[in-house]
């Protein structure tokens, strides 16, 4: 799913631009977010906002009228004459019934909490909506950046960074629209009823507790915002090394390192538990400033009361209003406390998505980019220059052709370049100088969708889904049916295997792939490329996990696909490569040697020497075979490095 493939993405935004939200302001987080809580072309999320609204400041109202039933009820028990004025007996009477006002009270509470609910129930979509939106474009851009973000950055990290992302924009879109302002509304009205019901010492009383706690509120909170960082940093620690591990899990068995990387994850842990520690300590502290606070200014307002009970300028009614209604306020109150903490603390979560969205993608398609169009298929590298490291250079103008149709090999030791030749070619990475041309087309002038879409290619490291494996054959054309799956497994010479298992083609193959062997995994990749069946086939290492025989079997089946192709084979055994059309030795990132298999051992430079100790190895390791598989074992790896 590209960019373009989106449904209609509020405001067109296809990276959102760096805001204020990155500095942490609330006003950068509304201004962000408004387009999905608001979006343009869905009428119908629109309404439920404005009835959320609706149903809120309703609610707000039935809670203001709360703390009067209580009051009337008080008064009617105690006889005492408080009650309004009315037009007629009937309401008088109706007022002064202990029995009514009581039930009144339960009603208008019932009420409240009905009215809160239905609005909570009818914003979920639009915060649901929001949320999605917001994940799904941060998870499109990460694929769209490059593969050096992706290799610099490690994958336990990466997903809780969207995990605490997503998290962060449901609770900013819920405290920010649904309760932010209805709270202010509320204190405003309190107010506006203390002023008309008492006078005006109430009000600067509960204003004074107010502004103290949100000012006490706030500088707690930002005390505590260092303390969450440290926390999600040791959170985000631990759990990249433990995905880390447990990717790794057949390393660690090898080398008996379960202990080792038991302590590992334990010095993480340890690190996350004080970090914990200190964030709910510092929670406690504000927590209990709070109280105190609030608990101060509910005693001033009532011992005033009090005192004008003993006067004879109020009622005990009026005592146990002035008492519902600062408790009354302490609710959103408090909820105004929570809203700063919580917004501050999603704010920190949220600012690490919007700086992968900020990152720009390192390959982009040109503005004017057109769809690749392959006619013959044919390569050309023309004085192509790249470096990972500007101060380390791979290929240092690199020059050949890839006739259509045609197979052409790449070999040469370790760091020469022949894996980059695959990812340039793939436009994992832009050259940084020079020109991949097919059929004269520049490569970066085309949409990376078309251009991919055109070549197949089998890795070294084949990485499956963890899912079934007619699912991971099928990856290759999404489209195929089950009978054009199995007969791409059938060429990949893996059909017979799938058959025999318990469950066939619906088989899970793990996380990675790890319930496959090597050469099951790498026939997998072979027979989901054979489904794509593209004009362009890029093997690197397509066999290298496979043992002798296999790749035997396998190598005829990759001629049969390679045939009427245009190929580029990168390959450490020169076994597989013999049959090519031309065979490039590559040393520090230049051509060394060009030329057929029998031209460039009768040269006898570079690749002589490689196929000569290549062949010694696969002679030693014959003669081993014979003592045994432990001997096949042990000369199996010199004739795989014989070519380094």
């Amino acid at each position: 799913m590209t960019q373009s493939e989106l449904p209609s993405l509020p405001g067109n935004t296809r990276k959102p631009a760096r805001t204020s939200l990155e500095r942490g302001t609330l006003a950068g987080t509304l201004t962000h977010l408004w387009p999905y809580i608001w979006p343009g072309d869905r009428a119908d999320l629109k309404m439920r906002v404005v009835w959320s609204v609706v149903l809120l400041l309703v609610a707000k109202v039935a809670t203001l009228a709360v703390p009067f039933t209580f009051k009337w009820a008080t008064d009617a028990l105690t006889g005492a004459n408080t009650a309004p004025v009315a037009s007629s007996s009937w309401m008088v009477w109706l007022i002064a019934s202990p029995v009514i006002m009581t039930a009144s009270y339960g009603a208008v509470r019932i009420v409240m909490a009905v009215l809160t609910q239905w609005r909570d129930g009818i914003f979920a979509r639009v915060a649901m909506h929001a949320v999605r939106k917001l994940a799904t474009i941060t998870f499109v851009h990460m694929h769209e950046l490059s593969l050096r973000f992706h290799l610099e950055r490690k994958t336990g990290g990466l997903t809780r960074v969207l995990e605490r992302g997503r998290n962060a924009i449901e609770t900013i879109v819920r405290m920010l629209i649904l309760q932010l302002i209805p709270t202010i509304v509320e204190v405003s009205l309190i107010s506006a009823v203390l002023l008309w019901q008492f006078d005006w010492r109430y009000v600067l009383v509960t204003l004074a507790m107010v502004a103290a706690y949100l000012l006490y509120t706030y500088y707690a909170t930002e005390w505590r915002i260092e303390i969450r960082r440290r926390m999600n940093d040791s959170d985000s620690e631990a759990n990249t090394k433990a995905i880390d591990s447990l990717l790794n899990y057949e390393t660690v068995k090898y080398f008996g390192a379960e202990a080792r990387e038991a302590e590992r994850y334990d010095r993480s842990m340890e690190r996350y538990e004080h970090a914990s520690v200190k964030t709910y300590t510092s929670l406690a502290v504000l927590n209990a400033g709070q109280a105190i606070i609030f608990t101060v200014g509910l005693a001033a307002a009532m011992m005033m009361c009090a005192y004008g009970v003993r006067r004879g300028h109020n009622t005990v009614g009026d005592f146990v209003m002035i008492n519902s209604m600062m408790i009354q306020l302490y609710q959103p109150l408090n909820f105004m406390g929570m809203v700063y903490r919580e917004i501050k603390q999603a704010i920190i979560d949220i600012e690490m998505m919007f700086g992968v969205l900020s990152r720009p993608a390192e390959v982009k398609d040109a503005p004017d980019a057109s769809a690749l169009v392959v006619s013959t298929g044919h390569i050309r590298f023309d004085d192509v220059r790249f470096a990972y490291d500007p101060e380390r250079p791979i290929l240092k103008g690199l020059s050949f052709d890839v006739p259509a149709g045609k197979t052409v090999a790449i070999v040469g030791p370790s760091g020469a370049g022949k894996s980059t030749i695959s990812r340039l070619l793939f436009r994992l990475y832009d050259v940084s100088a020079g020109r991949i041309l097919i059929d004269g087309q520049d490569i970066r002038s085309v949409t990376q969708a078309s251009l991919r879409s055109q070549i197949g290619m089998v890795p070294q490291d084949t990485v499956l889904f963890n899912d079934t494996i007619r699912y991971n054959i099928r990856y290759g054309r999404w489209g195929a049916s089950d009978a054009e799956v199995e007969e791409a497994a059938r060429l990949a010479q893996i059909d017979g295997l799938i058959r025999v298992a318990p469950e066939g083609y619906e088989t899970q193959v793990g996380e990675r792939g790890l319930k496959l062997s090597g050469g099951e995994k790498q026939r997998v990749a072979i027979a989901r490329t054979v489904l794509k069946a593209p004009p362009i086939l890029v093997l690197d290492e397509a066999t290298s996990a496979l043992d002798s025989h296999t790749e035997h079997e396998i190598q005829g089946a990759l001629e049969g696909v390679s045939r009427n192709r245009t190929s580029l084979v990168i390959a450490h055994r020169l076994s597989t490569i013999v049959g090519a059309d031309e065979i490039i030795v590559l040393d520090q990132g230049r051509i060394s040697e060009r030329g057929t298999h029998a031209e460039l051992l009768a040269r006898g430079g570079l690749y002589a020497g490689m196929w000569n100790r290549q062949r010694e190895a696969e002679a030693a390791r014959e003669r081993l075979a014979q003592m045994g598989d432990d001997g096949e074992a042990v000369a199996r790896r010199p004739a795989e490095e014989a070519a380094e």
